[in-house]
């Protein structure tokens, strides 16, 4: 299949060998046999029935193929898996099984179970994250670098405070698929209609015990047609999603032959490219990006179907299962490349002092000359500072150097005053503060 070179690349390899045909079959099958479970201390079958069913079900004995194809018939996977189940049991157990549930029942509550491992493992790598981009802001913190705004060289800042930037920002995603990935995979059990028929003075109590059973969180009702729970996974995704983006955006500029201030490390892939040998891609950035597009575009499908009819939805419940998987495997994707990105970075502290100085100054335009103005008129030192800098500019020498050349700097400054007043090190705002503030927040995180 053509997703092994287009779209696997950019999924998670660990999450794509969990979510298998088979795995979703064995989660419909824990489903089922929690069902009965649940049903016989409610006293509601034999007791003794769930153990004779889980006995009899095999779940590797499930035709995958057939189930496959006798999927489109009846719109999803649970309609023929249920009839492949019932044909294993003996006689006298089939009416006990799949009892009062519906197969969106079942779909909903596997999908819940197929994808909890795999938004725990998002998790964990988020923190595992944390760690290492706290480790490389405090390697950084008064690492003095240009800041850019509108692609522009703008004033100096320090790369701790940038990756602070990074790090809270993704700490943000993170306190929002959190709580999702903890509370929000809910159970599913409504029955035809999601009233509980047949049911009517035990329906709740039965959807309660079933999320104990299957470690899912409880609704307060059945949400067949209610997608928020979908809507709030999606978004939490597409938040991580977002913040990881960023960072690879940001790193990816950085790295520009031109720029040089840093490098991928070789466990991203350390990219060449097909013809030209001397590139070194930033082919990790380029997944990370990648992978957070295609989880953009399914959220959007998932927002598109949130909206669904009546009791039971209409094509859009349907259209939702691809890509709300396909939004969990691209984020875990995502967070295992950035992982390595923050861990192993190739930080060029020479490159960003070099391209503090490409302007000669004039990015320290206004601070070098109120500093001047202290001793010297304000027009003048404004005079001054200019023709300093377009020297410095054109002739690589030292913009402190320049400026003590005009006696009447020299005459009433130390010269070692104005080199710390040129320094782009002394003008980087409120940095070190802010790289404080955010390992702070993120150590009680």
């Amino acid at each position: 299949m053509l997703d092994l070179f287009l779209r696997h690349p950019f999924m998670s390899s660990v999450g794509e060998a969990a979510c298998t045909p088979q795995a979703f079959v064995d989660a419909m099958c824990r489903v089922e046999i929690a069902l009965a479970r649940v049903q016989e201390d409610a006293g509601l079958l034999a007791a003794g029935t769930a153990a004779a069913i889980a006995d009899q079900i095999d779940m590797t004995a499930f035709d995958l193929d057939a189930l496959a194809a006798d999927s489109a018939d009846g719109g999803n996977v649970a309609i023929p898996f249920v009839k492949q189940a019932k044909a294993m049991l003996a006689a006298d157990l089939r009416a006990s099984f799949h009892r009062g549930a519906t197969s969106q029942d079942i779909v909903d509550s596997a999908l819940m179970l197929v994808l909890k491992p795999r938004l725990a493992r998002c998790i964990k790598l988020l923190g595992q994250c944390r760690g290492d981009g706290l480790a490389l802001m405090t390697r950084h913190e008064n690492t003095p670098m240009i800041g850019r705004t509108l692609m522009q060289q703008a004033l100096p800042i320090t790369f701790g405070a940038k990756v602070a930037q990074w790090l809270w920002g993704l700490a943000q995603a993170e306190r929002r698929l959190a709580p999702v990935a903890r509370d929000g995979l809910l159970v599913q059990l409504g029955g035809p209609v999601g009233t509980h028929t047949g049911f009517a003075d035990t329906g709740l109590d039965l959807m309660d015990a079933l999320a104990g059973e299957l470690g899912l969180a409880c609704p307060v009702l059945p949400w067949h047609t209610d997608r928020q729970p979908i809507l709030a996974l999606g978004d939490a995704l597409g938040a991580v999603a977002v913040a990881g983006e960023k960072i690879a955006l940001d790193v990816a500029l950085m790295a520009q032959t031109e720029v040089g201030e840093v490098s991928e490390p070789a466990s991203t892939g350390a990219g060449g490219s097909s013809s030209m040998p001397h590139k070194r891609n930033p082919v990790g950035c380029a997944r990370i990006r990648a992978a957070a597009r295609q989880v953009h575009s399914a959220v959007a499908l998932l927002h598109n179907a949130g909206a669904q009819p009546m009791e039971r939805g209409l094509g859009e419940w349907h259209a939702e299962w691809a890509p709300l998987v396909d939004a969990v495997l691209f984020v875990e994707g995502a967070l295992e490349t950035l992982q390595q990105l923050l861990a192993g970075l190739d930080v060029h502290t020479q490159a960003m002092r070099r391209n503090l100085a490409l302007t000669g100054g004039a990015i320290l335009t206004a601070p070098i000359t109120a500093f001047l103005a202290e001793r010297v008129a304000h027009e003048r030192a404004a005079e001054l500072v200019a023709q300093a800098t377009h020297e410095a500019a054109e002739s690589h020498r030292e913009l402190a150097d320049i400026l003590l050349d005009h006696a009447e700097i020299s005459a009433v400054f130390d010269a070692e005053a104005v080199r710390a007043a040129v320094d782009p090190a002394a003008h980087t705002g409120a940095s070190a503060a802010q790289v404080a503030r955010v390992r702070r927040a993120l150590e009680s995180f």
